[in-house]
């Protein structure tokens, strides 16, 4: 490797993506890390610049109470070795790296700095946690060697997820862990923990059902936990401590947080009780979506990947790094390595934890051929598996946009859905701007011209699920900036939502956008909100409280960017459930509504254009729609929606035919409200939903 010093020093960015180093240095063997058996543990660390490395075995996760330093031997493409007899289960390890001759770049000014640099001898030395490390010690610093069998909970080989067909069938709930239960209302004994999420029979002080009784009641299909692997900025060490983060500054990708854990003390602990968790979701009828971070670490210059192979796992221009996730960093997915630890990461967490789907975070700092074959890959292993993303980016990356999993590129990854922020602005109005109204909160009143016509356009295109429809107006018709592109090829890669854990909740953006208006009419608003969602197409998915008008109040005004605040802002308030009960309701009629009706689950972009037919209402503020079955395979009903965004009543001409109404201004449901021929009254800040 010695040879190649220079190259590095120089621009390792070209160098590292070149051929002659993937010939030379790819390694494709799965045993990296610790390998284990009763006998002996074999360790693998894949460091091409290092010229020495160590493997360090200490009794515990945190103590100085290190038990021997072991050479490792170089081998094959930079991995090096070593075999190390007797049982190891549950010694902890780090390794001791030594790198001659270069320096590692700061995550944000281009500095050449390191863990310990010898000035004048030439050489770095780090000692450094395992980069794929299965177990860890308290706050992720010590590696551990784990028998995973030990750590599989009674029934762990019988567990089957639920039943679930297609994609468009999800109903998905994103949340925090620690959010659900952490509050007193929650009734939840364990509090702020895994085990906390599947506990049955708890209530609030009303008695009204909470946590996973609650999201059964609901009849949601999937929980989508924010990130849940090791992240960095909790001391887990103080189990008792009030530090919040939702976790999007990964430290250990391949094990659970320890702060969710009972005892992050024992590396064994955190990795049962994830796995009880998962269980106990399945065995309440719910599936899990993990949220996953891979586009940055916390740090650059100090993490794992750094201090085992400098500069390599992360894009840069040679002088300083590229900063497409916003944070400081961005991992380059396109270089074969790290795009084999993605895959081989996903590829663990969906085997070993039985997770049924992945959402990524900042997904466009990602490339398309990366997430592509990952996608392919995690298909084979479970073919009902949900893969999402947000598709873009938080900063200038050095990634060809053309390379990268924007949504716009999402027809080149066919097996990937991807948020579609733009039906969220029409509804609500823009999450980048406080004072922006949707079609639900005023932006009928505020918006003229071809501002208007494109809200409403939007509006139809979101509930088409973003795929191409002959009656919505392309991007040659408006501005650019202001008409969305057909970016899916098909709904199952649209994920349809109004809110989710960025940004203020719904609830909060309707009172800082309509702080005149009496409750009565944000509620009505909020109905109308979730309506839009549940009655379009594509894949459903709504913040945890959302249903009971979440809200992050300040001293000021409203958390937008709750990352970090405290329990008292992020805490879901179960009381909250009895006050707004008949929005609770609301949701969950909607919610049996939908999955009633296969003609809201359609999987193909053909199916929507040939079924969905949007009526000329002669009223900008009115959106109505037939979904007729004589133009689909299986589906069997039709269904009509009128959708009123006025503050007034709007009388609408319905298609002939008798029709059930499902659900108004104040109820949704399965069972009919009314009965209704060739008109009907809506009333302002509303939806009906009929079917026959």
């Amino acid at each position: 490797m010695q040879k190649y010093i220079k190259e590095l020093q120089n621009d390792c960015s070209k160098f590292f993506s070149s051929d002659e180093f993937n010939r030379e240095f790819y390694y494709d063997g799965n045993d990296l890390g610790f390998t284990y058996s009763k006998d002996a543990t074999t360790f693998k660390l894949w460091s091409p610049v290092a010229s020495k490395v160590s493997v360090n075995l200490y009794k515990s996760g945190y103590k100085d109470d290190l038990m021997m330093q072991i050479p490792m031997i170089k081998g094959d493409k930079g991995v090096f070795e070593v075999t190390v007899d007797g049982d190891l289960e549950g010694v902890y390890y780090t390794y001791f790296v030594m790198i001659e001759d270069i320096r590692i770049m700061d995550r944000s000014n281009g500095e050449n700095v390191a863990y310990e640099y010898h000035e004048g001898e030439g050489y770095v030395t780090n000692e450094t946690f395992d980069p794929y490390a299965k177990a860890a010690g308290v706050n992720g610093r010590r590696s551990m060697v784990v028998n995973l069998s030990n750590t599989n909970p009674d029934g762990w080989d019988e567990d089957k997820s639920p039943e679930f067909d297609q994609m468009t069938d999800a109903v998905i709930y994103e949340m925090h862990v620690r959010d659900i239960s952490i509050d007193e209302s929650s009734g939840i004994k364990a509090k702020g923990k895994f085990l906390g999420l599947i506990e049955n029979g708890t209530v609030n002080k009303s008695g009204s059902s909470t946590g996973i009784d609650h999201m059964k009641e609901l009849g949601v299909t999937h929980v989508h936990l924010l990130p849940s692997y090791d992240y960095q900025t909790i001391d887990e060490a103080d189990p008792d401590n009030k530090n919040f983060n939702w976790g999007y500054d990964p430290q250990n990708y391949n094990l659970p947080e320890g702060s969710y854990s009972t005892n992050p003390f024992d590396g064994h602990v955190r990795i049962k009780e994830f796995k009880e968790m998962v269980a106990g979701f399945h065995k309440n009828g719910i599936r899990v979506i993990m949220d996953v971070v891979y586009n940055h670490t916390f740090s650059a210059y100090d993490s794992c990947f750094n201090m085992t192979m400098p500069n390599y796992y992360y894009r840069n221009d040679g002088h300083v790094n590229s900063n497409g996730s916003g944070c400081g960093n961005e991992t380059a997915s396109d270089r074969l390595m790290f795009r084999k630890y993605m895959i081989d990461s996903c590829k663990y967490w969906v085997k070993e934890y039985h997770v049924d789907g992945l959402r990524f975070d900042l997904m466009a700092v990602h490339d398309i051929e990366t997430m592509d074959e990952l996608s392919r890959e995690l298909k084979k292993i479970n073919p009902s598996i949900i893969i999402y993303g947000e598709g873009w980016n938080g900063g200038p990356s050095l990634l060809d946009k053309k390379k990268a999993c924007f949504k716009d590129n999402a027809k080149q990854f066919p097996l990937i859905a991807a948020f579609s922020d733009d039906i969220r602005d029409a509804i609500k109005g823009s999450v980048m701007d406080e004072e922006d109204k949707g079609f639900i909160n005023g932006g009928l009143k505020e918006k003229s011209g071809e501002a208007l016509e494109s809200m409403v356009n939007t509006i139809k295109f979101g509930i088409c699920g973003a795929t191409k429809h002959p009656q919505i107006k392309t991007q040659e018709y408006f501005n650019e900036e202001k008409c969305p592109k057909f970016w899916a090829s098909n709904p199952t890669q649209c994920i349809t939502y109004v809110s989710v854990h960025d940004n203020w909740t719904l609830w909060d953006k309707l009172n800082i956008t309509c702080p005149d208006a009496s409750e009565q009419d944000k509620i009505r608003m909020n109905k109308l909100s979730a309506a839009i969602i549940f009655t379009s197409q594509g894949i459903p998915l709504f913040q945890a409280g959302e249903e009971m008008l979440r809200s992050k109040p300040t001293k000021d005004g409203y958390e937008e960017n709750s990352y970090n605040s405290s329990d008292e802002v992020n805490s879901i308030k179960w009381e909250r459930k009895d006050k707004y009960k008949d929005v609770v309701e609301y949701y969950k009629g909607l919610i049996s509504f939908r999955k009633a009706h296969k003609a809201l689950r359609m999987t193909t972009e053909d199916e929507v254009a040939g079924c969905i037919q949007f009526a000329d209402t002669e009223n900008a503020g009115v959106v109505a729609f037939s979904i007729d079955a004589k133009n689909a395979g299986d589906i069997s009903d039709s269904i009509y929606v009128i959708i009123n965004g006025n503050d007034d009543a709007y009388k609408a001409e319905l298609p002939d035919g008798t029709w059930s109404v499902f659900a108004n201004a104040e109820k949704a449901g399965t069972t009919a409200l009314a009965t209704a021929n060739t008109t009907i009254e809506v009333p302002g800040l509303s939806a009906v939903i009929l079917a026959k």
